[in-house]
């Protein structure tokens, strides 16, 4: 890396960062209802770029926080971002004249991301997922390039979230050895976080159960009804073997697009659930502290008979698991491109 770029990366950072103080400070109060959650097992965050938001719904068990580039982008609609971009495309200017608009964009993107995860910081001292910027999702080389440096600006509190992509895994994987701690995101089957969790290792994996059950519906396959839990708890299921048969695995799901207070129920005893304010609120407003774990419960779907592709949402046959030992198998595993490991899917 030349001086200009160190240059550049060193003034960024300073833009980006901002001092997080100690714990201590104002306290929360406890709920039943989710200190019921926890005693299942569960890990609850809020899913979140807003400060008032999550600090109106922010309760004891609550124990991190996530964002992504949308809810980055309605903070920053509220202009209280407005001087921060301001003086960071003044200092690029300055700075870095040469950078084309795409290189600006991501850089103010990466100050505004890291100043909105921080002020979460500050507030909750909980960890919080920040995004990559989606344009370099099918590029290896600056998912990683962007995830270090995402990381480095608070090690202590950031995890990087990577959306799923061919790439992705193959980043996830290198990022990996560097402790990085990583949470997967836009996952939507089973055999999709098998991969993930047998190739990559992430920290964390995603269903974004929510969407399913939309698209469901948005084309006519069905009511929708139960097809994101169904996928949810299959992933879980298939993630708690292989934690047991490889003490090495050690990735979590996150039950992710959460729509309502009746899902964060549905989901009790999973890994992680990232709950929008309004469905937590929802949540604990019905008052409801008797809940029983999801573990081992059938889930009926509600797809049409013609949805039989469907099945592979929540399948992780015997073919699949083949295909993912020979790819591990491999001795150029780890300078494979996305196109390889695209390849290589397709011929099995």
């Amino acid at each position: 890396m030349g001086t200009a770029s160190r240059k550049l990366e060193d003034m960024v950072h300073e833009l980006a960062s901002i001092e997080v103080g100690l714990p201590g400070g104002e306290t929360f109060e406890s709920n039943l209802c989710l200190a019921r959650l926890t005693e299942l097992g569960t890990e609850l965050w809020i899913d979140t770029g807003d400060l008032e938001l999550a600090r109106s719904v922010w309760k004891r068990e609550l124990t991190s926080l996530t964002t992504n580039n949308t809810l980055a982008n309605q903070v920053v609609q509220t202009g209280v971002m407005d001087e921060v971009i301001r003086k960071t495309a003044a200092t690029l200017k300055d700075v870095a004249p040469g950078l084309s608009d795409q290189e600006r964009v991501m850089e103010v993107g990466f100050v505004i991301n890291c100043r909105l995860a921080l002020r979460l910081v500050k507030a909750f001292h909980r960890k919080v997922s920040v995004e990559l910027h989606p344009t370099i999702s099918k590029n290896i080389e600056k998912t990683v390039y962007y995830g270090r440096r995402y990381y480095n600006i608070c090690p202590e509190y950031f995890n990087i979230k990577i959306p799923l992509t061919p790439e992705g895994y193959l980043a996830v994987r290198r990022l990996g050895k560097d402790n990085i701690p990583i949470n997967f995101t836009l996952g939507f089957s089973a055999r999709q976080n098998y991969l993930a969790a047998r190739l990559s290792n992430p920290d964390y994996v995603n269903v974004f159960l929510g969407r399913l059950n939309q698209v469901t519906v948005d084309n006519n396959f069905g009511s929708g009804i139960n097809v994101g839990e169904k996928v949810t708890w299959a992933t879980q299921k298939m993630l708690n073997e292989i934690r047991d048969k490889d003490p090495m695995v050690t990735t979590r799901l996150i039950g992710a697009s959460i729509r309502n207070g009746e899902q964060v129920k549905a989901l009790a005893g999973l890994d992680v659930l990232t709950v929008p304010p309004k469905a937590i609120q929802e949540f604990l407003d019905s008052g409801n502290s008797s809940l029983e774990s999801g573990v081992g419960k059938e889930w009926t779907p509600g797809i049409s008979s013609a949805s039989e592709r469907f099945q592979t949402l929540w399948d992780v046959t015997e073919s699949f698991r083949s295909f993912v030992d020979i790819l591990l198998g491999r001795s150029d595993i780890d300078s494979l491109t996305g196109a390889d490991l695209l390849r290589t899917a397709e011929e099995r």
